[in-house]
């Protein structure tokens, strides 16, 4: 198995943890402590050694900020997780004042005074949030100051993971379908063409892309942890640790790539400095730590290997088709599962639901990894937008219920990400409904057709427009980009309200609406989608771009009301569902087909 299972054990702990690291701030001359979730790279998904967050709060989402004062704590977390945090972190240690980028400047100044200093990480923080936050406090007379070193580290102690030492092995071209010295020369053609020295690199997703490697430094996500430097000419230099890059890996990089120790970096980062060099640096996603390191050298931009990767070649397209027919026929295989086995009385639990899911994922012998921790809510548990199922929160699947399962898969030609929304028994009428009404804002979606130039943002209330009319709506973006076996989280697209990139053909998208019933039922469904080059529509003048859906699975005909759908729609999911039973059918054998052939008969 991918993914485990265990309860976090440690909650008794957390008191005295806290109470241990407040004796060291107050130490530190500090009144508070900013703790991320971030690591050293500015990550969603981190290893086990930087799960600072989680090991001092016990909160396992991808997203938050604790803040600890002498005497309060505040636990920073958006709409995703605001009922998981609650649950995992309750007791009244902690106040959950909402998001961070709103309402952390108002708690610090409602919890401390003027002369106060909180400490931060210089390598936890980016440079864009200290400077916004400092901004925000700006005449409060509450300072930040970076740390001498990492306060959680220092009470983790012995217990805390060592570094991951997973190995460094090539991505072959005929998956990539560019070579690293192809990638390597576009960065440095925008460097020149910018007036830049050179850029550096933070995000192991964007050095895994432009070099093609991959590693497996982080649970899920096969990638390498690591930095690198890219000068407007000569070799791109790789901070990795020599014992990581196998004989392989070596010989793949070797005339590209100059490979040297993490402890170079901070060296030649300050002669960079010293050089007067013009140093390309992101402030949204580099620690402060190398703004404070390159003083003016550092040129503010974007990394520039985000909008390069986010646009997929042709090579990588094929390979996201070929991944994406082979994961619909062991999610349709898992469904099929599933339906006999309640039907034959057995007892099904959402820890099994996720095991039968990998195991089909398994049978094809292709299977690198998940993409994440599968989601298998039942019942109440799928309200939780990000529910990750435990021992201790594992719910026996009830007739009368919804099943919400999110997952996704990594495979060498490319990432998937799938949620489904599954009847257990027999719907209510209203579940019917708001599954409906999801569903007409998931059509909306995968049907637009739009112009150059269009952002996520303005995509994003076509799916919500039917749960709007009802007075609903959910508290999460409706679509992030997704890496060609890299992160099933990746910018700079989405479809939210944040959605401020422009949508552009080869760019693969999530589409993904939902909504939650707290203590009741979660429904989201999400397919991924391929924003396709534009032409001009039957009668139309204007060149518009659309998305091609890459997802192959049915949907649940029992949860669809068709009286809330109109004709358009009702053709749209007729003619999904035959494309699905069209390819994925020959993957599958007999008894299988022909549950297929039930579970996509015309509506």
């Amino acid at each position: 198995m991918f993914q485990t299972f265990d309860a976090p054990s440690d909650a008794p702990a957390i008191p005295e943890r806290i109470k241990r690291l407040r004796a060291l701030i107050a130490d530190e001359g500090l009144a508070a402590l900013i703790v991320p979730r971030n690591d050293e790279h500015q990550g969603e998904y981190v290893a086990p050694g930087s799960e600072r967050l989680r090991w001092l709060t016990g909160f396992s989402g991808s997203a938050g900020v604790a803040v600890i004062t002498r005497r309060q704590a505040g636990l920073f977390v958006d709409g995703r997780y605001t009922v998981q945090a609650r649950a995992e972190c309750g007791g009244g240690t902690f106040d959950f004042p909402g998001l961070a980028s709103t309402a952390l400047p108002g708690w610090l100044k409602a919890k401390l005074k003027a002369g106060d200093v909180v400490g931060f990480d210089p390598w936890l923080m980016t440079a864009s949030a200290i400077q916004w936050l400092t901004g925000q406090l700006a005449g409060s007379g509450i300072t930040l100051k970076p740390t001498r070193r990492n306060l959680v580290d220092v009470i983790w102690g012995k217990e805390r993971p060592g570094a991951p030492d997973g190995p460094v092995v090539p991505h072959p071209l005929k998956y990539a379908g560019q070579s690293a010295e192809q990638k390597i020369a576009a960065v440095q053609k925008g460097l020149k063409a910018a007036g830049q020295d050179a850029v550096i690199l933070t995000a192991p997703d964007s050095i895994c892309w432009l070099l093609n490697i991959r590693g497996r430094d982080v649970a899920h996500n096969p990638v390498v942890l690591a930095f690198a430097i890219v000068p407007v000419t000569g070799k791109a230099e790789l901070f990795v640790a020599a014992e990581k890059v196998t004989r392989e890996a070596r010989a793949h990089l070797d005339g590209v790539v100059k490979i040297s120790p993490p402890a170079a970096l901070k060296t030649r980062v300050q002669a960079l400095r010293k050089a007067k060099k013009r140093v390309r640096f992101d402030p949204d996603r580099g620690a402060w730590w190398f703004s404070r390191a390159l003083g003016k050298s550092a040129v503010r931009g974007g990394d520039p290997c985000v909008p390069l990767k986010a646009v997929k070649n042709a090579t990588e397209i094929k390979g996201a088709r070929i991944a994406h027919v082979r994961d619909g026929a062991a999610v349709v295989r898992f469904l099929v599962w599933l339906d006999r086995a309640l039907a034959d009385g057995e007892t099904i639990d959402e820890i099994g639901a996720v095991r039968a899911l990998e195991e089909q994922r398994a049978g094809s012998q292709a299977l690198k990894e998940i993409s994440f921790d599968t989601i298998s809510g039942s019942g109440p548990n799928g309200a939780i937008v990000h529910y990750r199922v435990t021992e201790a929160t594992n719910r026996r699947l009830k007739p009368g219920e919804l099943l919400l399962l999110d997952s996704g898969a990594q495979y060498l030609e490319g990432t998937t990400d799938i949620t489904r929304t599954v009847a257990i028994g027999t719907p209510t009428q209203e579940m019917r409904e708001r599954f409906t009404l999801v569903l007409k804002g998931h059509i909306a979606i995968a049907t637009a057709r739009f112009p150059k130039g269009t952002r996520g943002v303005d995509l994003d209330p076509f799916a919500r427009r039917a749960l709007w009319q009802h007075g609903l709506d959910y508290e999460h973006g409706t679509g992030h980009g997704v890496g060609s076996y890299l992160s099933v989280h990746e910018g700079p697209q989405s479809i939210s309200r944040a959605g401020m990139a422009v949508i552009e053909p080869g760019m693969i998208i999530s589409n993904e609406p939902g909504y939650y019933k707290e203590g009741a039922y979660g429904i989201r469904i999400e397919n991924l989608v391929l924003a396709t080059e534009p032409d001009v529509p039957d009668s139309g003048e204007r060149e518009m771009l659309g998305f091609e859906t890459l997802t192959l699975v049915p949907l649940d005909r029992r949860l669809i009301d068709t009286a809330l759908l109109t004709a358009d729609e009702i053709s749209w999911i007729n003619i999904y569902h035959a494309h699905v039973r069209e390819v994925i059918g020959p993957e599958l054998d007999s008894p299988a087909r022909k549950w297929l052939e039930a579970a996509t008969k015309p509506l």
